[in-house]
């Protein structure tokens, strides 16, 4: 699937710049399948590939990436740019974005003559459509995540503390041959209101709202999901609040569809939770993939393209209220021809412990 990828990024460069120099981890894994910490790669125009690392990686890199070229050395992306200096070629892209001050002058004195342009976001557009293989890792991500959610929610009584279940789940996970996504967020009680809650000693009581979000990294990539239960009987404001943020999810996961605008999903979210008297505190989601947060992101200031088929998004609307508990459903769903497939199938009504 590598070679697709770095197809559709010389088609994409073509007629505007000879060559490009991919510096960033993510989009040198995605380009060329190679995954250790310092790497580059240089992708001509006419389809060729040089990859360069330094000697700890020469093994794993002949292991991850067999249909490329490989350089070993210790100035991985200066060593790119001379080679592309004696290949003759006149322009060069680099990603601007994610290389410091610092080495873009290193890698303008390397270029000399060859004119250095931005290669903008180009990888990071092609990554927005997952071809098979990539959906296959997200799927698996998901149902991961699912099994973590069963087993954990077993273990919430009455003593237990939020760091105690964090640290379940990352043990669930790698019982599965998994690892967290990202810093899982456990929150009992009036701390479910801070949408980002770090895991504390907090112990859990009875009638505390329990807000779990969460995601297991498969292959490199990303699943999100988040589920909120309560613990003994629920209030009345809980099995409200709870309902409100179920009925405004379902019917923003109903929206994502192909032609789907991302900022009018986020601006649909926002008219239903302010029209039921509460504030947004948050986008409505975001793409996920080898990234836990990438493009398309749902929030009100996206640009105006649509969404099309093999598109991750989460769908995560949150109510929060200070002092006393919040709720926050989410999923990762996938756009598909005919609407959107959830990848994590969880039961999202309000569980009750």
């Amino acid at each position: 699937m590598t070679m697709a990828r770095r197809t559709g990024l010389t088609k994409s460069i073509n007629g505007r710049v000879e060559g490009c120099l991919v510096t960033n981890p993510v989009n040198l894994r995605y380009l060329t399948g190679f995954t250790g910490s310092n790497g580059a790669a240089l992708l001509r125009g006419d389809g060729s590939v040089v990859l360069a690392t330094d000697g700890r990686y020469a093994e794993q890199a002949a292991g991850e990436s067999p249909d490329v070229e490989i350089i070993v050395t210790r100035d991985v992306a200066g060593d790119l740019v001379r080679r592309a200096v004696a290949d003759g070629l006149r322009t060069l892209a680099i990603e601007r974005r994610h290389v410091t001050l610092l080495a873009a002058d290193r890698l303008a004195q390397a270029a000399g003559d060859v004119e250095l342009v931005d290669l903008d976001d180009a990888v990071e557009r092609l990554r927005v459509v997952k071809d098979d293989d990539e959906l296959d890792a997200l799927r698996r991500a998901c149902a991961v995540t699912d099994e973590v959610f069963d087993a954990v929610t077993e273990r919430l009584r009455r003593g237990v503390t939020e760091r105690e279940i964090s640290w379940a789940m990352s043990e669930e996970m790698n019982r599965r041959s998994a690892s967290p996504a990202f810093a899982s967020i456990v929150a009992f009680g009036a701390n479910s209101a801070r949408p980002h809650h770090q895991p504390t000693d907090r112990a859990l009581e009875t009638g505390d709202l329990v807000k779990l979000d969460f995601g297991a990294l498969v292959d490199g990539y990303h699943a999100d999901m988040t589920r909120t239960v309560v613990v003994g009987p629920p209030a009345d404001w809980q099995k409200a609040l709870h309902a409100l943020v179920h009925d405004v999810q379902q019917a923003l996961r109903d929206e994502v569809r192909v032609g789907a605008v991302p900022a009018q999903l986020d601006e649909q979210m926002r008219i239903r939770i302010e029209g039921s008297g509460h504030e947004v505190a948050h986008g409505l989601g975001h793409g996920v993939g080898l990234e836990i947060h990438e493009a398309p992101f749902l929030v009100d200031q996206s640009p105006a393209d649509t969404l099309v088929e093999r598109v991750p998004v989460t769908v995560e609307p949150g109510v929060y209220l200070p002092g006393r508990g919040g709720v926050r459903i989410e999923d990762t769903v996938v756009v598909t021809a005919d609407g959107a497939e959830s990848l994590t199938r969880s039961p999202r009504e309000l569980l009750v412990i």
